[in-house]
């Protein structure tokens, strides 16, 4: 039985300290300080997943088992929602069977409240259409592991306001005297509730968030350029031509060489030669695929900080 239960449903409900508490356990994790370590021995943990997912799906299963959990995988057709039955009546019976569940539905963050709302079951936002809390905290961690420092980086993100965008949005600013440059196709922006949000905690940590819908004046130094996929899971385009509109956002190489101290992130997956270069996330100055395989670290973090009884970060 949890007696500390906690959700992650979006980065607005973690204080500073624990955005920063969950982001250090993942690099404890990560550089492998933390070792043999059974927190959630004897919990059982869902895995909800009604869209894809390798990385997200394979590092909270992954991590669940490393932590001595066993887990129950739902694919998109396999619990009676598809026969009518509503959310609140299948998050009540799961909160009765399982300790935890970690959550993919690709819809609002309204439903993922709602999967929450019930007693002894800890809930964990894989994401949602409106934001990708896990994803944020372990591009944090990669960061951090990368430049030992995440105070002060600045930041360059180019693409769709997506939920990566928007959870980095609400991350990224609440370490003090960082730089975000968001370049979002226009029509394809951050939400605008978001972005207001971002720019409030900026001014309480002295930082910067900025967003243009072209790519005049970048700016001039860049620690980190960042993208996604452009047609990401769940996501449609209202624009016909909506490729013509996102291609001025492209990462290119000659990009890259215009910061030739910056690294390059992706989320991933992803399309080589649209929203990025090959040369550029195949090249020396990616991280991509360190990012990624720091997702199971991070889901560590956080499975640990939601299930585990005391509070161990």
């Amino acid at each position: 039985m949890i007696t500390n239960r906690r959700h992650l449903i979006s980065l607005n409900t973690l204080s500073d300290q624990e955005l920063s508490q969950l982001v250090h356990r993942g690099l404890s994790y990560a550089n492998g300080v933390i070792k043999d370590h059974l927190p959630l021995q004897g919990l059982i943990i869902g895995i909800y997943f009604r869209k894809t997912s390798t990385r997200t799906r394979t590092s909270f299963s992954s991590a669940a088992l490393r932590l001595g959990a066993q887990i129950i995988s739902y694919g998109p057709n396999d619990l009676q929602e598809n026969t009518g039955e509503t959310l609140q009546d299948t998050a009540k019976v799961l909160s009765m069977m399982l300790d935890g569940v970690v959550a993919r539905t690709a819809g609002t963050q309204k439903e993922m409240e709602t999967i929450a709302s019930y007693e002894n079951m800890a809930v964990i936002n894989a994401m949602t259409e409106n934001e990708h809390p896990t994803q944020a905290l372990a591009d944090l961690t990669t960061m951090l592991q990368h430049f030992g420092n995440l105070s002060g980086l600045r930041i360059l993100y180019l693409g769709e306001g997506n939920n990566t965008a928007t959870a980095l949005a609400l991350s990224v600013p609440r370490f003090h005297g960082t730089q975000l440059f968001f370049r979002t196709p226009p029509g394809y922006g951050i939400p605008e509730e978001t972005l207001l949000s971002a720019q409030r905690q900026a001014e309480i940590h002295g930082s910067i968030v900025e967003e243009q819908h072209d790519m005049e004046n970048l700016p001039e130094n860049i620690d980190v350029i960042y993208t996604t996929r452009w047609q990401t899971t769940g996501t449609t385009k209202i624009d016909v031509n909506w490729k013509e509109i996102f291609e001025p956002f492209k990462v290119s190489q000659k990009l890259l060489d215009k910061y030739p101290n910056a690294i390059f992130m992706h989320d991933l997956p992803a399309h080589r030669d649209e929203e990025v270069d090959a040369s550029v996330l195949d090249g020396p100055r990616s991280i991509a695929f360190k990012q990624a395989g720091n997702k199971l670290h991070s889901a560590c973090a956080v499975l640990e900080w939601c299930l585990n009884p005391t509070d161990l970060i």
